[in-house]
């Protein structure tokens, strides 16, 4: 991944450029709000906005960028189809509605939500389907572990372009991040700030001062060069500013290491493992 600045992009395996930092959006399910926190986004810069089903949010989120005064083919939105509505026609009928939603003709990134037993191998037929008929740009994957992508890939046509996974300094998720890397799979950070806590974590402050960076900053910056696109999340303008501001400094290997050492398989998030449904 090259860094440069805020409106830099990685080529996923299929050559479509993905924005490495973009906007999320969930627990944002009031679609003024949305429209509001998306708008924002786009106009510090933003060009990736992350969305789902789930987060009921998604008529926001088109509204928003339509109104923005942005072309459409420089934005690129993200959703993903929820639990109860995987299966390959569930799926098709889901991601309908979904655009509907959001008013756009084209998805450029479309995302199994969780990895549910015994369903996401239809589901993953179902966005083969939509990504050959051109309807999205690139699928992928969400929450998926190392066992479920190799589950996954072992049966598909495609393998996926992304998996969006909880990321941050206390799950780093080596062996994770390999299997991505081996099979050309971009991993993508959500959670990155620790749902705030980061700010809380005394090598993170004290990296932060050294660099003269917020840790909020120093999280997001050690996402990108660890390979990790990433969508943080804020709802305040300024913060969305200040998350940006990631493009003048470069973290040194020993400090990415002793990021890398806070480690210790916390998640704020469920585990895919446990998380049936």
């Amino acid at each position: 991944m090259k860094i440069t600045d805020i409106g830099g992009t990685v080529a996923l395996a299929n050559g479509i450029e993905m924005p490495y930092l973009g906007i999320g959006t969930y627990h944002i399910d009031d679609d003024d709000k949305a429209a509001r926190v998306v708008g924002d986004a786009l106009e510090a810069g933003y060009r990736q906005i992350d969305t789902a089903a789930l987060y009921d949010n998604e008529k926001g989120v088109g509204r928003a960028i339509r109104e923005s005064g942005v072309p459409r083919q420089d934005i690129f939105i993200t959703s993903k189809v929820w639990n109860t509505d995987q299966g390959f026609d569930s799926t098709l009928r889901a991601f309908d509605a979904s655009m509907q939603r959001l008013q756009t003709e084209i998805l450029d990134l479309y995302l199994i939500h969780w990895p549910g037993r015994g369903k996401y191998k239809d589901t993953w037929k179902a966005l083969e389907r939509l990504y050959q008929e051109k309807r999205v740009r690139a699928i992928g994957v969400s929450n998926f572990l190392k066992h479920h992508l190799e589950d996954l890939i072992s049966g598909a046509e495609l393998r996926p372009m992304v998996n969006q996974m909880e990321f941050h300094p206390y799950l780093v998720q080596p062996d994770l991040l390999d299997f991505c890397r081996q099979h050309n799979i971009q991993a993508q950070a959500w959670a990155p700030l620790m749902r705030g806590k980061v700010g809380e974590v005394p090598l993170m402050k004290a990296l932060g001062e050294k660099y003269g960076k917020t840790p909020f900053q120093m999280a997001l910056r050690w996402d990108l060069q660890k390979g990790v696109a990433t969508i943080p999340k804020s709802v305040q303008r300024e913060r969305m500013v200040s998350n940006a501001e990631i493009f003048d400094f470069k973290i040194s290997v020993e400090d990415m290491a002793q990021i890398d050492g806070l480690d210790n398989s916390y998640r704020f998030g469920p585990n895919p493992d446990n998380f049936i449904f």
